[in-house]
């Protein structure tokens, strides 16, 4: 079966009435044939049947056993934090999200667990840097924003030798591009909030788990903190699912085209994209995954932030905002939106420079995008260069 077919098909029919949507069950409880007797539920934090559906739906799709949905992808991954304790060590990829960075930082580090920041874009500095304390690989792939790949079958092979749980937040890839479960991860996270909701009207989280044990324990916690997906947003999700597959193709088609425009302009250092093949892993990402996703990365010759703030203010078809994955093109400036909690210090050693602006592709003309952010970038052009005179009478 294609991976478009297995996306569409992984939503059943409802065995009830036969409705080719799946129905959304508002409802906070579920009335009991007698005491401790029910129909498979009880009251709504411990399951729904629009929820259950959403998580087995996400299960499938990433070849694991079990799926569980949260009301965010910061409490899908504070889930996946529980399973610690204190003493444990995360070793976390360095160029990390920041929210991820402010939960492991600022409320799991008074817990007693800490983390050790690391370059998995070689898989030989994660062998390296693991202690008698790691319990937990974290990995992102690609990451946010700088767009790095890690070696996902690498690392899970480290990760098993040693009994280290390994997860990836694949929010970036989807699970249209890249199932990590079946290049060995242990689970997978989701800000489903990004591409597989994809629409920008929802907040959401999925954790998928490789085995029966380990989702039992998530799904524990979903229960017990309370973290939960509502009906409404399931079905939303689901939604999105129909149509993830063709979105995320034009998604890719699109963002190539941009990646490969910037790496032409004159006001641009650096450009981030898997897909070129300057890319440092650009191999890697094409054997693990089946495309390059929708963002695309870019730094600035003259490295400010007041330069990276007035292209993003420039923009007509990129919206100004934070997120990502939606049919619609943003941009953001990451020092002071996504990753302001980072500290500066520290957001710049892993590639965050002041003058980086992240781009969420959308589902608009290409042409139509790239014309909108070379007027942007012209307004920074550097003093007039060889390289920027030959550029701008290129264009005119």
């Amino acid at each position: 079966m294609s991976n478009a077919t297995n996306l569409i098909h992984s939503i059943p029919v409802d065995e009830l009435t036969g409705s080719i949507s799946v129905p959304i069950y508002q409802t906070s409880t579920f009335v009991q044939d007698e005491p401790g007797v029910n129909r498979g539920y009880d009251y709504a934090r411990s399951n729904n049947p629009t929820r259950a559906t959403l998580e087995k739906i996400i299960a499938t799709l990433e070849g694991g056993k079990t799926g569980a949905a949260f009301a965010s992808g910061l409490a899908a991954i504070d889930a996946v934090v529980k399973l610690l304790q204190s003493g444990d060590e995360i070793l976390a990829v360095d160029d990390i999200y920041g929210g991820a960075f402010r939960l492991f930082t600022q409320v799991y580090a008074k817990f007693g667990i800490t983390v050790n920041y690391v370059d998995t874009t070689n898989a030989d500095n994660v062998a390296k840097a693991i202690t008698p304390a790691t319990k937990l690989i974290w990995l992102e792939t690609p990451t946010n924003p700088t767009l790095k790949i890690s070696d996902i079958a690498a690392i899970a092979a480290i990760a098993k030798q040693r009994n280290i749980l390994l997860c990836v937040d694949s929010t970036f890839a989807s699970p249209a591009l890249q199932q990590p479960i079946k290049l060995g991860a242990d689970i997978v996270v989701h800000s489903a909030t990004k591409y597989i909701g994809g629409h920008s009207d929802l907040i959401a989280g999925l954790v998928v788990c490789k085995t029966e044990e380990l989702g039992a324990q998530i799904k524990f916690y979903q229960n017990a903190s309370g973290a939960i997906l509502g009906p409404q947003d399931s079905w939303l999700v689901i939604r999105g699912v129909e149509t993830l597959y063709l979105r995320m193709q034009q998604h890719c088609k699109n963002a190539q085209a941009l990646a490969e425009f910037l790496q032409t302009h004159p006001a641009v250092d650096k450009v981030y994209y898997p897909g070129l093949a300057t890319h440092h892993n650009h191999n890697i990402a094409a054997e693990q995954a089946s495309g390059f996703g929708g963002i695309v990365s870019f730094t600035l010759k003259t490295d400010t932030a007041e330069a990276a703030k007035e292209v993003v203010c420039s923009t007509q078809y990129f919206k100004l905002a934070e997120s990502l994955g939606g049919i619609k093109s943003l941009l953001c400036h990451p020092a002071t939106m996504t990753h302001k909690t980072i500290p500066a210090e520290k957001r710049q050693a892993v590639g965050v420079a002041d003058s980086l602006v992240r781009l969420s592709v959308g589902l608009e003309d290409a042409e139509d995008l790239v014309a909108d952010i070379a007027q942007a970038l012209d307004k920074v052009l550097p003093a007039k260069t060889t390289a920027a005179r030959k550029y701008e009478s290129a264009v005119l």
